[in-house]
Parts: C-alpha cells; structure tokens; sequence
C-alpha cells in the first residue's frame, strides 16, 4: 500500500473498492486527483486495497489507523436482495458498518465526511406506485436486504455526535461489468450471445437504472459537499423504466427480438413494483447530475469488452 503521509493529495477510504460500484467511484476520484484506499473482501492485485473483513474489528481499526482516511465512502454490503444467506446479509450490513464506524472514530483526526450507502429498498412499495419518493416517504422496507439497510441507517445514526455522517439511498443503477446475477446484465448478456430466449420474472416492473458512471461522480460530489444540504439523499435520476422497456430498447441495440419467458421460481412475493426517485435534494445539494439516456446505458454495456 503506498503510504498515507505521501504528498498532500486527499485520502479517501472507499469500502467495496473491487465491486462493481467502488471499481466506478475509484476511476471518478483518481480522475481529479484523490489518492484512493480500498478495502474488500476479495483479494486485489492493486496496491491500494486491502484484503479485510468488516465483520473482523480488529483488523478493520488497524487498517483504518493505518489509512489516516481524510473522507469514506463506505459501499461494502451484501448487496444482492435475492442472496440466499439471510444471516449474512444482517451481519455485514449493519455489524460490519458498525466496526467500520468504530475504527473511524478513534482516529485521531476524524473525516470530514463519512458517506454510507443505504438503499432505496428502504423505501418498499410506494401507496401510489406512479409518484416519486423523496427523502420523506414512508419507510416500509419489504425484504430483508431492505431492513438490513434501515437498521444499519438507525445504527449508525447513534454514531452522529461523533462522526459526520452521509446517508446516500441508491435507488437502481446499472452498467458495464455488474454481475449477471442482476436483471439488466442478465438481460444485455442474453443479447450479447444471441440468446433467442429469456426466462425473467415479473415483467411489470419499474425502475430508474441509472447508469454507474453519474452514481460515481454523485459519490465524488457527496464528499466535496459535506456539511451542506440535508445529511440524507437518494442517488437517483428522476426516471423509472420498465423491463419491457428495457427489452425493448435492447431489441433495437441487438436488431432482433428476444422471446421471453416467465419463469414462476424468479417470481418474488415481496417485489418492490414501483422503484422511482425524486433526486431534488441530491441535485441541491451536488449540482445537476451527470444525464445518460436508457439507451446510452443499454448500448455501452452491450458494446463494453467482457
């Protein structure tokens, strides 16, 4: 790891540095000029991660000292809603940000800025499915990811004399390189490999899919505006999109229709319908937010080197 005390150049702790998310807020930090420290759960050939476990909170209050992080973006989670190990899901989500927490107050000079990445899931099923949520919505999270999430919010809360907190509530984004266990890779993938069908779950569904790359600069704009606006925002465009919209918009990209299929096993009980923002305090707060179209999105992931 190169050293923390190097040149003058901001430190900022990204958890989850080698996921999907923190691997596109790393490229948006490193664009304009952060000096980046990563931990994870998986081993990365790259200098500036560490290989740890939050749920080890010996080891995490080490390496944070040894970090000095000036700012934290802190996205390690299970993040998948369907993941089978419901037990992990609670112990990472809430125990291992409360380790994280910990370590970062007892450092000596605390962060100017600690951003936690919730979910909009804490939101559940809006009353009227065709309005936006916004950061005053009623909570009713609906599965366990969810709650997970909700409860690690209340925790965290108990640190906020001590530590200046960010709670960022992503609603649905996407991109080049997420895991194809998640509904918009899957579906690029089928096309991608000229896939004449596909078995998807419930259809009438909507969602924002905003695209990775304005969440890694929203990110980035959360650590420069700390202390400013509310200390709660959703990451979102304002935009829902069906599935049939999506599928539809990757038949144009791929030139042919894919047949699908309705398979009952990936219909869930407790879908979330209706997933759809109101970004006007973000945008408050960050300025106004980088705007890929659906399209744009499809098209560069269906394009992208696998």
């Amino acid at each position: 790891m190169a050293s923390p005390s190097d040149g003058g150049t901001k430190r900022v702790l990204v958890t989850g540095l080698s996921g999907f998310t923190g691997r596109h807020v790393a490229v948006e930090l490193q664009s304009v000029g952060y000096a980046v420290f990563g931990l994870s759960r998986e081993k990365s050939a790259g200098g500036s991660t560490e290989h740890v476990d939050l749920l080890d909170a010996a080891a995490v209050k080490d390496i944070v000292a040894e970090i000095q992080p000036h700012a934290v973006i802190h996205l390690a989670a299970v993040a998948f809603a369907a993941h089978d190990d419901i037990d992990a899901i609670y112990r990472t989500n809430i125990v291992g940000t409360r380790h994280l927490l910990s370590a970062l107050a007892a450092l000596k000079h605390e962060p100017s800025v600690v951003v936690l990445a919730s979910s909009a899931h804490v939101y559940g099923n809006a009353v009227d499915g065709a309005s936006r949520l916004n950061e005053q919505s009623p909570l009713r999270p609906a599965n366990d990811y969810a709650v997970s999430k909700l409860a690690m919010e209340y925790m965290a809360r108990t640190w906020s004399d001590r530590l200046p907190l960010t709670f960022a509530r992503p609603f649905n984004y996407t991109g080049a390189g997420q895991d194809s266990r998640f509904l918009v890779p899957k579906i690029v993938g089928h096309f991608r490999r000229h896939e004449r069908h596909i078995e998807l779950g419930n259809l009438d569904v909507w969602r924002e899919f905003m695209d990775v790359r304005a969440v890694g600069w929203t990110y980035r704009r959360l650590l420069e505006t700390a202390g400013v606006g509310n200390d709660t925002v959703n990451i979102c465009a304002g935009k829902a999109h069906s599935l049939r919209e999506v599928l539809r918009v990757m038949a144009d990209i791929a030139g042919y229709e894919i047949e699908v299929r309705v398979n009952p096993a990936f219909v869930r009980d407790n879908e979330i319908r209706h997933l759809e923002g109101d970004s006007g305090l973000l945008e408050a707060r960050v300025g106004a937010l980088p705007r890929y179209t659906l399209m744009d999105t499809l098209r560069w992931m269906y394009e992208a080197s696998e």
